[in-house]
């Protein structure tokens, strides 16, 4: 709303540039503003639940996490075998507890560049521990889940909610965001060209 009204005072004060059916297209707009303005919903009101619902396909289940006396060897076949970057790592007989998160980075710093053997090195070994894991829940917005992937310089959120609801990655993230500046970009032609109402 706050960007059409700076949009509208421009083309306000170059009535003379402008024809007058593009100034009566702006009237009925501001006129209507708060109706769009309740069917518009911007990033910042977008939840990491929402981003979670827009994955293909993706139900949280046993392949978004391991156990930490797994060894890195398998974690590292099921992240291969469903195509992810991270697991989520829970404490062995307790499906709750989250001990922490391996990723795809932690792997290659910690047992590939070292030499040791992913078969004999246990995850809880070289996992990022819970009381340094970063998470968010389902009602975090985007743009909070964004900053807090930026600071940490991490790829992968769990979203716990009590329990793991899934994960977000900063492809989701990115996703989301592009997805949003589309819609705006199509709404802004659309009221361009009149076709808004």
């Amino acid at each position: 709303m706050v960007k059409m009204q700076i949009i509208a005072r421009a083309i306000k004060s170059c009535q003379k540039t402008f024809h007058i059916p593009v100034l009566q297209q702006l009237q009925k707009y501001t006129e209507n503003a708060k109706t769009i303005e309740a069917d518009q919903k911007g990033l910042e009101n977008t939840t990491v639940a929402e981003v979670l619902m827009t994955k293909e396909d993706e139900k949280v289940g046993s392949w978004l996490w391991c156990k930490s006396d797994d060894t890195v060897y398998d974690a590292a076949k099921q992240m291969a075998r469903n195509n992810i970057g991270s697991l989520v790592v829970l404490k062995p007989g307790d499906e709750q507890m989250i001990a922490g998160i391996i990723t795809e980075r932690d792997y290659m710093q910690k047992v590939f560049v070292k030499d040791r053997s992913s078969k004999y090195t246990r995850v809880e070994e070289i996992m990022t521990e819970q009381n340094k894991l970063v998470t968010v829940t389902s009602d975090t917005n985007v743009y909070q889940a964004m900053r807090l992937m930026s600071e940490n310089q991490i790829r992968h959120v769990p979203v716990v909610d009590g329990r793991i609801v899934g994960m977000i990655s900063i492809v989701d993230v990115v996703r989301a965001i592009v997805d949003q500046q589309s819609n705006e970009v199509n709404k802004l032609n659309e009221f361009i060209k009149g076709d808004y109402y």
